[in-house]
């Protein structure tokens, strides 16, 4: 089992390398840019070319069944759940099978009605919260993996 990271614009990037320096887990940090980030055995930088799906490619082609991947990318989480892994966004919600098509029919529907105007801004702001519900979220992921 390793731990794969959408690292552009994700906030959890602390709890991830909490959770898997306590089970050992081997962290791909992936971006379309350098990353500030602590020197740590378990955390592999990746650097992936700019392009608008450079990042989401490199986790899909790399990703195996039984991984965990780190996204708010709702078609990123699809196309893992396909391949088996598993998907957590940065708020502790955790993707699947189940919830998957409604999460990407609600991300059509929004951006529909934001390119209307009939709704402006994003969501509501990370909370501290959102970090605590991630890491609980995480660390009973990463034990229900292991116990599978």
């Amino acid at each position: 089992m390793e731990i794969f990271v959408d690292a552009d614009a994700c906030p959890v990037k602390d709890e991830v390398l909490r959770v898997a320096d306590r089970h050992d887990l081997t962290v791909h940090m992936v971006a379309n840019s350098w990353m500030r980030l602590d020197d740590h055995p378990l955390i592999k930088r990746v650097i992936v070319s700019e392009g608008p799906d450079a990042a989401d490619d490199w986790i899909v082609d790399n990703v195996a069944a039984g991984d965990i991947v780190i996204t708010a990318d709702i078609p990123l989480a699809s196309r893992v759940l396909k391949k088996g892994a598993a998907a957590l966004s940065g708020t502790g919600k955790p993707f699947t099978d189940d919830n998957i098509g409604m999460a990407l029919a609600m991300r059509d529907l929004n951006a529909e009605l934001r390119d209307s105007g009939a709704i402006r801004g994003g969501g509501p702001a990370f909370s501290p919260k959102d970090r605590s519900r991630f890491l609980n979220e995480l660390e009973n992921m990463v034990q229900r993996l292991k116990r599978s």
